[in-house]
């Protein structure tokens, strides 16, 4: 099992803590393409979901120059994550896409502000639509239901009575992670199709958000924009010296966030929320829908 010391919602750390210690059920691989590259990793037994301290499923992980730079969408970075959402998607039905988070914590702000990008299309008739020249447009609707301190509902509780009443065929999670590297912060997606549980890489995890609780299939996409302190002072300290690194118990609640956080947030929400929107709107170019949500 992944040590819990250096806290990760990658699927990719894990495996390489790992190392060659992994399990013969967890395979990967891995392809560049412009300014990404895509490592895929597929955990198929019972053993390897244990040992990768994650559910059997399919994880994908795009690295791409950090996002909290340049904030050119369309050098190869939208395209790449829409195909490898679009793998995972059913081909009809409802899509909800869910926002997890706190919009008033900056590092915790990715989903409710990737659900502001997001083209809601649930609402328009058939008929209005086609007039619009949108003959193909699928149904599509997005909430940010906060967090439990704001509401006092489990959010798991909220998506549940939404789900339940709009009937979709998969939801779409959107939330930020936790990385063990902080090289990865606000340089890394990562998709799957296996849900998640909100809060779990900061050590706040509610109940899961997969098929099982809310009865349809749950695609999770998410990017680091935290390391926890025991990771952040282990990645400083010499390496030969590591082997002598101690944990205070304070560090294990302290989580950091690059400076730059802001403009991680928002280049990051808008890929991620665009994104979505062409892996549904198929018909419609990323140009088009940008000039709708924005």
């Amino acid at each position: 099992m992944v040590d819990t010391i250096f806290r990760t919602d990658l699927a990719l750390e894990r495996q390489e803590i790992l190392g060659n210690k992994s399990s013969p059920g967890i395979y990967s691989e891995t392809e560049s393409k412009e300014n990404v590259q895509i490592t895929r990793i597929r955990v198929q037994t019972d053993e390897a979901e244990k040992q990768l301290s994650k559910p059997k499923g399919k994880y994908i992980t795009l690295q791409m120059p950090p996002l909290s730079g340049e904030a050119e969408l369309f050098d190869g970075r939208l395209d790449a994550l829409t195909k490898e959402i679009e793998s995972l998607l059913p081909k009809d039905g409802t899509i909800l896409v869910v926002g997890l988070g706190n919009e008033q914590i900056t590092p915790d702000a990715l989903g409710p502000k990737a659900v502001s990008y997001i083209f809601a299309t649930r609402h328009i008739p058939t008929e209005l639509a086609k007039t619009l020249g949108f003959e193909k447009l699928r149904s599509v609707a997005g909430i940010a239901p906060g967090v439990l301190g704001q509401t006092g509902i489990e959010t798991g509780e909220i998506i549940r009575g939404v789900a339940d009443r709009i009937k979709p065929s998969a939801v779409i999670t959107v939330d930020a992670l936790a990385s063990r590297s902080l090289k990865r912060l606000g340089s890394t997606v990562q998709i799957c199709d296996t849900g998640i549980s909100p809060g779990s890489g900061v050590g706040n995890a509610r109940k899961r958000l997969d098929k099982d609780t809310l009865g349809v299939k749950v695609i999770s996409i998410g990017v680091p924009t935290v390391v926890d302190g025991a990771t952040l002072a282990h990645n400083l300290i010499d390496k030969e010296k590591s082997s002598s690194f101690s944990i205070l118990p304070e560090s294990e609640k302290m989580m950091v966030t690059p400076k730059e956080i802001d403009l991680l947030i928002e280049h990051a929400s808008k890929l991620v929320g665009m994104a979505i929107n062409c892996a549904l709107q198929k018909n419609m170019s990323a140009e088009d829908i940008l000039s709708l949500v924005s």
